[in-house]
């Protein structure tokens, strides 16, 4: 007769791969020790319809690296920071009669960039400025807060902007 208290072969089948599965997923992995980078360059080339930048901290992570199941081949990277627009900047892309913004909060912070978010942010997200900003060769979300004229910037493999250079 089993014993009630053990958990049965399905059970740690089960358990075996819930493990596996959180191994596997690029989502999963934690960013804890990644070094918090202020170059402007990378952003700028990347963001140019967002103009000068300043005040930027930010991550580029490679995403799935850190799996021993990974398949070799092309790496994703997640770049996601805060980064300050010029003064009014925020306003003047929130106030454009053809986008279209709602409150929501940015999700997925990392541990790393908790400590630069603006206190009081009441940000805001456009799925058509995302669309603008990404021009569908990339994924991305994009808040704005106004009161600091600050982007939080959430993407995967963002592409150089035509026009920037190499």
């Amino acid at each position: 007769m089993r014993d009630i208290a053990s958990p049965g072969r399905r059970g740690i089948l089960a358990l075996g791969a819930v493990v596996v599965l959180a191994a596997c997923n690029p989502a999963a992995k934690s960013t804890d020790g990644a070094k918090v980078r202020t170059d402007l360059e990378p952003l700028e080339r990347r963001f140019a319809a967002l103009g000068a930048l300043s005040g930027a901290h930010w991550l580029g992570t490679a995403l799935g690296a850190d799996s021993r199941m990974s398949v070799p081949g092309p790496t994703d990277v997640r770049v996601v920071g805060t980064a300050r627009l010029g003064a009014g900047a925020v306003a003047a892309i929130t106030g454009a009669p053809h986008r279209s913004f709602r409150r929501e909060t940015p999700r997925r912070i990392p541990g790393e960039l908790a400590e630069f978010m603006p206190d009081g942010a009441r940000w805001v997200r456009g799925e058509s400025f995302d669309s603008d900003m990404t021009r569908g060769t990339y994924s991305g979300a994009f808040y704005l807060d106004a009161g600091t004229d600050t982007v939080y910037f959430d993407t995967t493999n963002p592409s150089v902007s035509a026009g920037s250079g190499p």
